[in-house]
């Protein structure tokens, strides 16, 4: 399943002068940075150990500009910004979930250079609502400089999230930890009481000296902490 896609395209290398082009843009930003967001930070972390120091430093000033709305000048970090994509290659990045709701980065690996998806990726977060645009902007940052590639660390730093990067996990944190505790069906908010108390009940039936299987033990109670943690607002 597709969360969010980037187009865009490219100048040949052989091409006598560097271009971009943005295609299609399907990049949720719901809650913030959103699957969209979470995308860029990829695309950026995927293909930033690809740049040079200079250049990391001008995307690094580009993406302050951006967050100021400030009119960028073209050519831009040598290449231009155009409309046209007559003569560019195309490229597509996603974000996509598995059959068990797993995230996963499907990212064009054979096509353009570093410089180039790290600069669309930068232009495209320039593009999200004003009402977000900080926070993808800021997960682009943190991209660009993670220097480990796209994947679970990535999301799960983004996200604020030690386990459980699922598709229902990262979409509404707090549904899933009031299923993750049992607490859907309460008839009310519940209370830091009673979150409490459903916290402790689940974590002694999760518990191997309680006779849970020790297999899968140490993931279930640590969904169950961190359910414990989004439902309470505290670490």
């Amino acid at each position: 399943m597709v969360l969010a896609e980037l187009e865009s395209y490219f100048s040949r290398p052989v091409a006598p002068t560097r271009r971009v082009a943005l295609g299609r843009l399907d990049l949720p930003t719901d809650p913030a940075p959103g699957y969209g967001g979470l995308l860029l930070a990829g695309i950026a972390a995927e293909f930033g150990p690809g740049l040079d120091e200079d250049f990391t430093t001008d995307a690094q000033r580009l993406l302050s500009e951006l967050g100021r709305g400030r009119r960028i000048s073209q050519p831009r970090l040598r290449h231009r910004l155009q409309e046209d994509r007559i003569g560019l290659q195309q490229c597509v990045h996603s974000l996509r979930s598995d059959e068990r709701g797993a995230l996963r980065f499907d990212l064009a690996l054979d096509v353009g250079t570093p410089a180039q998806h790290v600069l669309c990726a930068v232009y495209a977060a320039g593009r999200s609502a004003p009402s977000v645009r900080h926070q993808v902007l800021s997960a682009v940052r943190t991209g660009l400089g993670w220097g480990a590639g796209a994947g679970p660390g990535l999301v799960a730093h983004l996200s604020g999230r030690s386990s459980g990067l699922s598709v229902e996990a990262l979409r509404d944190p707090v549904a899933w930890a009031l299923g993750v505790l049992d607490l859907r069906s309460a008839a009310a908010i519940p209370s830091r009481r009673d979150v409490q108390r459903a916290f402790r009940d689940r974590l002694r039936e999760a518990h191997p000296d309680h006779g849970a299987s020790e297999g899968g033990a140490a993931e279930r109670i640590s969904e169950l902490s961190e359910a414990r943690r989004i439902l309470l607002g505290s670490g």
